[in-house]
């Protein structure tokens, strides 16, 4: 029995996000979170609210064991990308994709 957690339209770039997930997948929780406490990246508070979420999906949910958790599977999926316009020379325009996320993390007893 696993227990997942799912943040979805996350307004940051999937390539930052996916850096950072790369790191706490296959991890014991109590590594993960300590690993995402000390990446200085943007992306880690948002992952860490995730992971957190499904810990206590998995414990009030399926009366699991927090020491026996682990990562098994972390992935970020591409979400809508809100498109925008910035002026440039001569009268022209520039697109800005502002690219969101799909953040989904699933934890699992050992």
């Amino acid at each position: 029995m696993s227990a997942k957690a799912v943040a979805r339209y996350v307004r940051i770039t999937p390539r930052k996000a996916r850096l950072v997930i790369d790191l706490i997948r296959g991890k014991s929780v109590d590594e993960a979170i300590g690993i995402l406490k000390f990446t200085p990246r943007s992306a880690s508070p948002i992952i860490e609210k995730v992971l957190m979420s499904a810990v206590a999906n998995a414990e009030q949910n399926h009366k699991m064991d927090r020491s026996n958790l682990v990562v098994t599977k972390a992935f970020v999926d591409e979400g809508p990308t809100l498109k925008r316009f910035i002026p440039r020379a001569q009268g022209r325009a520039s697109r800005i994709n502002k690219r969101t996320s799909h953040i989904t993390v699933i934890v699992d007893e050992k």
